[in-house]
């Protein structure tokens, strides 16, 4: 081994551990590996950050901004729409969901079609009174299936069909990948649909209103003459209390009129009425620590506070035995259950440090993480991604702030609103745009930036969502991964790996090894981003393939499915992770649906390679 394959090796492996640690972000760990290559000479530093040209990073940040048009034209959501009327049969349910998840996955980003299915997948549980954790795996392993079917379908397609033209000049087209993608598709999701769903851990079934059960409910409290408070911003209000109660002021009744979700610094005035969203504990601190009384009792501040229901007694009594208040003037808010993403920036940061009142106009109700409720003080939580958040907000504001926040809505979320015209406009600019790429009109790049731009001028993706839209860190690791992947080949590195598989090949039949580069990769991918998997393996596949004197396409198919198949573990991709927490999964969850259905894929794909693409 030379020094230089010992540097690439070197920070390959310490890149590897870094992304199986998963304490620092990926794309901050590439771009620190591609910098230490850099620095150490194997890679010119002018061309250090040519990754970022690259056709693969133009197309997958291309296929995102185009994902987003088609979710803005609402063209999912008139699928979506259909789902509703399929029944309350188990397998029904996993196979439709799981079967056009599969099917929009080919086409745009599989997270994002994951992610317009979740909620339909939740209601449509709780319709059935199930746990939400019979569909959610089944669905996260369809959008990777899906993600088989095209050369758009999933960042390891796109990378490897680059690879494929850097050979002769000849890349794998649009639908190359449909043999092996649609086998194993099909196949899996009727596996899925009749077997594997009963392999899913059924965790107990908790509706909204139990997960999120609190004793808080709206009650009116006026503010009397004379108190320490009139005059006084409603920040200091609240701030008296913050470190003995969880106290939510979410209107203000003035002269009969009433202000939702009034400022913090709105200046309180005598007989102010306050619509107070608390339990009956934080309840009793506040009107004890602050004069206010209950507003349908006697106006004095010797009121008994004790007759304020406990927690216990609120949570059991009827609503219709509290007195009547100003809420059916409250009606325009809205609660929504949402989940925190990786990408949000809600992530180990407190609600009261962001201003989420003052900057989002919303309200954190309630948190929950790992299934459980979390009973900390709301202003001191430090948010995790896969929380589930119980917010409120006005109506139309709450999508807005949801996006804005990073978050993903769950139950309860009514589809959008679409028009006809600009669901066949959408559709019309991505079907010509394939046609370009398919009948080798256009290089893909080329054809996807354009469908991409002609979405953003007809306002398909307002100009404001264009880099919203764009899986930044994605980008960066891949524009940092692929001069690492070229190191990595420049330096023999890529031919010492091919040779030890060589050697091993030696003794088995040729079919054996592209078998145990499956394994390989797969296994790879289940720990580490599947188009870093891609980028590191797609040079040690054709040093393979060069070694056994066969046609490399087959091992860069090989490369291609088996990195997009990370079914053993909830890091291995993000539509994993992101129905741990809405399914209530543990890590060691995903083996008892995820290893069946690794064994599958390579027992289906493996012949079907050999049969299009013979060694």
């Amino acid at each position: 081994m030379t020094l230089d394959q010992g540097i690439i090796f070197a920070v390959l492996f310490a890149t590897l551990g870094l992304f199986i640690w998963n304490r620092w972000r990926y794309d901050l760990v590439a771009l620190a590996a591609l910098l230490t290559v850099t620095l150490s000479g194997l890679i010119p530093a002018e061309t250090a950050f040519t990754g970022l040209g690259h056709p693969a990073v133009v197309t997958v940040a291309a296929v995102l901004v185009i994902s987003r048009g088609l979710l803005n034209a609402g063209v999912v959501d008139a699928i979506a729409r259909k789902l509703t009327q399929v029944g309350d049969k188990p397998w029904v349910q996993v196979a439709t969901l799981t079967g056009i998840v599969a099917l929009c996955s080919g086409f745009m980003n599989n997270v994002g079609a994951l992610a317009l299915f979740m909620p339909v997948a939740i209601w449509m549980a709780r319709q059935s009174e199930r746990s939400p954790s019979y569909l959610l795996m089944p669905l996260a392993f369809g959008s990777l299936l899906g993600g088989t079917l095209t050369m758009i379908g999933t960042p390891p397609n796109i990378i490897i069909a680059t690879y494929r033209r850097e050979i002769d000049g000849n890349a794998f087209g649009m639908f190359d990948f449909l043999p092996v993608g649609l086998s194993i598709t099909v196949i899996g999701v009727l596996f899925i649909a009749l077997i594997g769903w009963r392999f899913t851990p059924k965790r107990e079934n908790s509706s909204a209103d139990e997960l999120f059960e609190v004793s808080a409910y709206l009650t009116e409290l006026t503010l009397p003459e004379g108190t320490d408070y009139v005059g006084r911003s409603l920040h200091d209000l609240v701030d008296s209390v913050r470190d003995e109660a969880d106290v939510l002021v979410v209107g203000l009744v003035r002269d009969d009129e009433l202000t939702e979700m009034p400022s913090i610094y709105k200046v309180l005035r005598a007989d102010d009425i306050l619509l107070v969203e608390a339990d009956s504990d934080s309840l009793k601190t506040l009107v004890k620590a602050t004069g206010l009384s209950l507003a349908q009792e006697p106006d004095d501040n010797e009121q008994d506070t004790e007759n304020i229901p406990s927690s216990d007694e609120a949570s059991a009594s009827d609503t219709e035995e509290r007195p009547p208040d100003h809420s059916d003037k409250h009606k325009d808010l809205s609660l929504t259950e949402a989940i925190v993403t990786q990408r949000s920036p809600l992530i180990n940061r407190s609600a009261s440090a962001l201003g989420l009142r003052e900057r989002y106009s919303v309200n954190i109700l309630a948190v929950a993480r790992q299934g459980q409720r979390l009973n900390q003080r709301l202003g001191e939580i430090r948010f995790a991604g896969g929380d589930i958040l119980l917010v409120q907000a006005h109506k139309d504001r709450i999508q807005p702030a949801l996006n804005d926040l990073g978050c993903l809505p769950l139950a309860s979320r009514g589809l959008r609103l679409f028009t006809p015209d600009k669901v066949w406009m959408a559709s019309g600019l991505f079907a010509v745009a394939l046609a370009l790429i398919a009948f080798e009109i256009l290089p893909a790049s080329v054809a996807l930036v354009t469908a991409a731009l002609v979405m953003v001028l007809i306002r398909l993706v307002p100009p404001g969502e264009i880099y919203d839209s764009v899986d930044l860190p994605v980008i960066v690791l891949l524009a940092a991964m692929i001069p690492i992947g070229e190191a990595l080949d420049t330096t023999g590195g890529s031919q010492l790996i091919a040779d030890g598989l060589l050697a091993l090949g030696q003794s088995i039949p040729p079919a054996a090894t592209l078998l145990v580069l499956m394994l390989s990769v797969m296994l790879l991918s289940n720990i580490i981003n599947n188009a870093a998997a891609a980028v590191l393996a797609a040079p040690v596949a054709i040093k393979l393939a060069a070694g056994m004197d066969v046609s490399p396409d087959p091992m860069l198919m090989a490369v291609a499915i088996s990195a997009s198949c990370a079914f053993l573990t909830p890091i291995g991709h993000q539509s994993n992770t992101l129905v741990m927490e809405p399914g209530g999964y543990k890590f060691g969850d995903y083996w008892r649906l995820g290893l069946p259905m690794s064994i599958l894929v390579i027992a289906i794909s493996v012949p079907v390679i050999l049969w299009v693409w013979p060694l």
